[in-house]
């Protein structure tokens, strides 16, 4: 390998599955494998040994390339991989990474996962993020290409009805598995390569997001800054899925999902377009759940969804109000109302 080689920062996320984490970084050093670069564990707080497990055990494997950091707070996904970015820059310092990986605990890159990631951004200046085909540990395929939620994506997903998907088919959410690879709207962050210049750009993951869509709102970042989002067929990942957050077994939807998706959507479209993108969603979603009763069918999504949507939503409609009402006063905090002193 020549000084010229492109260096790669691996970011690998654990929250109290140590051993599932340790997997996946074997997979990632092997892969790694003639790519100069590190690989840095960072334990999310876990609270539960995590981070003095895997630290002894990378110590044992001497695995040189390898560290184990702990980020002392659980501030979610993205506030842990942005430690983790951050403690990458600072441990080299003369020659910042030229990309950094994204990749899950539960995900376990093939041998040359990572390389065929890392040439195509090499050949594709105009690619800022890299993604991979990830397949289950069934061998299923996983949807890791998306285009971007939409008022229109809102309405088809939650009303799950043949007509309106089929004339609403161009704003479905997730798209369907490439078959080559292709530019997409953006790419789910189990197996992910960024470049360095495009973070330079538009700045790390939004801390304000705990857990999902801040890889979503990275992504839209940076294709409104011009840059493309690339999936790339070759590049073959092995990713569980929910392992951390156990939503495979939630029988409710938490509220942090809420708080993301009320995040993003007020975020990137505005108030008027986030209460009209809700009202859509919970239209559709009470017409599915009348026709799965009619049909006797179970539903379709977690116990009191609509419900717990519903009241998250006015919960911030009245928390906004509030917030406005308190902000209406004088520069000695006496309230002002209709623009004048009670």
């Amino acid at each position: 390998m020549s000084k010229t080689d492109p260096t790669v920062l691996t970011v690998i996320l654990n929250w109290r599955t140590p051993q599932m984490t340790l997997d996946a970084a074997e997979a990632a050093v092997a892969a790694m494998d003639g790519i100069r670069g590190e690989i840095l564990i960072v334990d999310n707080d876990s609270q539960d040994g995590s981070f003095e497990m895997m630290r002894n055990a990378v110590a044992r494997q001497d695995w040189p390339m390898v560290s184990v950091l702990q980020s002392g707070r659980n501030g979610g996904y993205g506030a842990g991989n942005n430690f983790g970015i951050r403690a990458g820059f600072q441990t080299m310092p003369d020659e910042r990474p030229d990309y950094i990986y994204i990749l899950n605990s539960d995900a376990f890159p093939e041998p040359h996962a990572i390389s065929y990631l890392l040439k195509h951004m090499e050949e594709n200046a105009e690619t800022g993020f890299a993604g991979s085909l990830t397949i289950g540990d069934d061998g299923v395929p996983h949807q890791t290409a998306f285009r971007f939620p939409t008022i229109s994506s809102e309405f088809e997903g939650a009303i799950k009805f043949g007509p309106v998907s089929r004339l609403l088919r161009n704003k479905i959410v997730a798209l369907p598995i490439p078959d080559a690879t292709c530019h997409v709207g953006w790419l789910a962050g189990a197996s992910l390569m960024i470049r360095r210049e495009v973070l330079d750009d538009i700045g790390l993951f939004d801390e304000s997001f705990f857990l999902y869509f801040e890889e979503t709102d990275l992504c839209l970042r940076a294709v409104l800054a011009g840059h493309k989002m690339t999936y790339v067929r070759e590049s073959v990942v092995t990713h569980i899925g929910s392992v951390s957050t156990g939503m495979k077994t939630h029988k409710r939807m938490p509220s942090y999902w809420f708080d993301s998706r009320l995040y993003y959507f007020l975020r990137n479209h505005g108030r008027a377009y986030t209460v009209a993108a809700t009202l859509l969603h919970l239209a559709g979603g009470s017409f599915a759940r009348c026709r799965e009763i009619l049909q006797r069918k179970p539903a379709s999504t977690p116990k009191f969804f609509l419900i717990d949507m519903a009241l998250h939503g006015l919960k911030a409609a009245c928390s906004s109000a509030g917030r406005k009402q308190r902000q209406i006063t004088d520069p000695k905090g006496v309230p002002i109302l209709n623009g004048e002193q009670s």
